[in-house]
């Protein structure tokens, strides 16, 4: 296992300063997956790099599962804003919260028919 340094709270910039609301969190684990998820362009309606959402997955030393999430912006004025919320395998695993961030780390299975038949599904 090794040291993790992570952030919580929250960075805004404007024009020639930048408001810092972060704190340091530390602890012992490994990584096990990251995942980032892109914004929608409000114009176009398409997928943009310039909002997203980076989720990272951690097994800490004493067992747990911890999500680091990280919501991000290029642009001015929009902050970035992260946090850490622990979670389940159940929640990692198929039709979980955080089904897409688990299959990267080897929760997945192949979905069964009922489950892909479901009316809203959570992976589509």
């Amino acid at each position: 296992m090794e040291t993790i340094k992570v952030l919580v709270g929250s960075i805004e910039s404007a024009n020639a300063f930048q408001q810092d609301n972060t704190q340091v969190v530390e602890f012992e684990g490994e990584k096990l997956a990251e995942r980032t998820t892109y914004g929608i362009n409000e114009r176009s309606g398409s997928l943009t790099d310039t909002r997203g959402t980076t989720q990272t997955l951690y097994k800490t030393s004493d067992g747990r599962y911890v999500i680091h999430i990280e919501q991000w912006s290029k642009w001015q004025g929009e902050p970035n804003i992260y946090s850490l919320e622990e979670v389940t395998a159940e929640q990692l695993g198929p039709n979980g919260q955080y089904e897409m961030l688990g299959k990267e780390a080897g929760f997945g299975r192949p979905l069964t028919l009922d489950e892909a038949l479901q009316d809203d599904p959570s992976w589509g």
